[in-house]
């Protein structure tokens, strides 16, 4: 028999405005601790320097993880123009320099080849891994890679501020694994003027909103209190780019047990769904002739 874990059974959403100069895994120990709460991930890092949207999965709702990691999210954020950084970011050192400004259609021209489905190569300081290491590491060493490039589904990519010549804020709305530092170093390879990072603010990730987050000051002052509680959102919230099916009181039961099981509504025949119960998740799986075939189940 497996070691029961420790701490409260507690499923659900935590949407974190994380600030700069703190990680990704740093935020979710945090909430973990917060709450007492048995398990806990996150749905897509984001970097130390980096604010904004991260979804914090508790319990049950880890099983939903993947479904945020993969829906679109959006970014904004500036870019220095004029300056290249070892890591792309102004973290990094400044490795070239170029006294070119483009002009705002520039700008707009150079940004065409960066929307649609795209390859972008990782930065160097990335968690990409090489051979077995992570790509940061071996950039630490100060070893240089050549990292492959990846493929990246970019729906949208504005302009939509210019406050001086050496600065432009963008806006980014994408898929999952995109580098907003490697938007910026193409970008101003692309202008012949270099370009690193100097800020990046997430402001949603599929359902959940920079404004609905709650501050890691205010998850601290509220730990290990009933009023915390309040904050999370339904695990169902995971669920919400895939269709919705009502099971049956006998299929819901049989779903439960990790058997197919009937649903009163339909899908497209092989279509990934979830199945409810009086609005509450039972299983996740494909939908096939009256039934939902489960991959995932979710506890009670």
């Amino acid at each position: 028999m497996g070691r029961k874990r420790k701490g409260r059974a507690i499923s659900g959403w935590l949407v974190v405005d994380k600030p700069a100069g703190i990680t990704s895994t740093s935020v979710v120990n945090k909430v973990r601790w917060a709450f007492g709460a048995q398990k806990a991930g996150h749905a897509g890092t984001l970097d130390p320097a980096a604010t904004g949207v991260l979804a914090v999965a508790l319990g049950e709702a880890t099983k939903t993880v993947p479904y945020i990691t993969d829906a679109l999210k959006c970014y904004r954020f500036m870019v220095r123009l004029g300056q290249a950084t070892n890591t792309d970011d102004a973290e990094g050192t400044v490795i070239a320099t170029s006294d070119a400004r483009p002009d705002d259609a520039a700008i707009e021209a150079a940004l065409a080849p960066l929307r649609g489905d795209i390859l972008q190569v990782p930065p160097q300081f990335s968690a990409v891994k090489v051979e077995g290491e992570r790509a940061y590491d071996i950039a630490r060493a100060g070893e240089e890679m050549d990292l492959a490039a990846r493929p990246l589904f970019v729906e949208s990519l504005v302009l939509v501020g210019r406050p001086d010549p050496d600065h432009a804020e963008l806006e980014m709305v994408c898929g999952k694994g995109g580098y907003v530092r490697s938007i910026a170093r193409d970008l101003g390879t692309a202008l012949g003027c270099h370009g690193h990072v100097l800020w990046l603010r997430r402001t949603w990730s599929g359902p959940f909103t920079a404004e609905e987050g709650i501050s890691v000051e205010e998850i601290e002052r509220l730990a290990q209190q009933p009023e915390l509680d309040a904050h999370l959102r339904p695990l169902e919230m995971g669920l919400a780019d895939l269709p919705q099916l009502v099971a049956t009181p006998e299929g819901a039961a049989r779903l439960r047990n990790g058997n197919p099981g009937m649903v009163l509504t339909g899908a497209e025949y092989g279509e990934e769904a979830w199945a409810s119960e009086n609005g509450r998740a039972v299983a996740v799986g494909t939908y096939k002739a009256g039934e939902l075939h489960p991959s995932r189940v979710f506890v009670a």
